[in-house]
């Protein structure tokens, strides 16, 4: 769909899946997809390049849910909390065996959303078999606009 602003390009690709074009400025817009895509009790891996956008649609996904809590990367402390039901991780340097080590693959028996940057395969995998709700907003940057790509993994 194309606006006459230069707002934003949506693309339904399948009946779960939709890639939005997207600025800063339309990021709402993306938060409202995942809204209405994502249930609450969801793990969203959020996949891109460094610097894709992963941690700003995390500080949009949390200011649409009304926390004022500051949104930063969570890279040296694994994770964040946002309020009730928001959870941020950052798995840059760290992969599943070390999250089973550290004790922290209980976190994602909490209610609500938990957004992932970096998941790696292992956990994706145990995520499933486990059979938790998995979905992936992949992000590719086009210039100044980005590419957000919302999918279940285990629909």
């Amino acid at each position: 769909m194309h606006s006459s602003t230069p707002s934003n390009d949506k693309r339904q690709t399948t009946n779960d899946v939709i890639e939005i074009e997207a600025g800063l400025e339309d990021l709402p817009e993306v938060v409202e997809a995942i809204d209405r895509l994502v249930p609450n009790n969801a793990v969203i891996s959020l996949k891109g390049d460094l610097a894709a956008g992963k941690t700003t649609l995390v500080q949009a996904i949390a200011q649409a849910a009304s926390s004022t809590s500051a949104v930063t990367s969570p890279t040296f402390s694994l994770q964040h909390s946002y309020g009730d039901g928001l959870y941020h991780y950052d798995l840059y340097r760290t992969g599943f065996e070390e999250l089973g080590r550290l004790g922290l693959l209980e976190e994602f028996e909490k209610p609500g959303r938990h957004l992932v940057e970096w998941m790696d395969e292992g956990l994706k995998a145990f995520l499933a078999a486990a059979g938790y709700n998995l979905w992936q907003v992949t992000i590719i940057p086009e210039g100044e606009r980005r590419i957000y790509r919302i999918e279940p993994l285990n629909a």
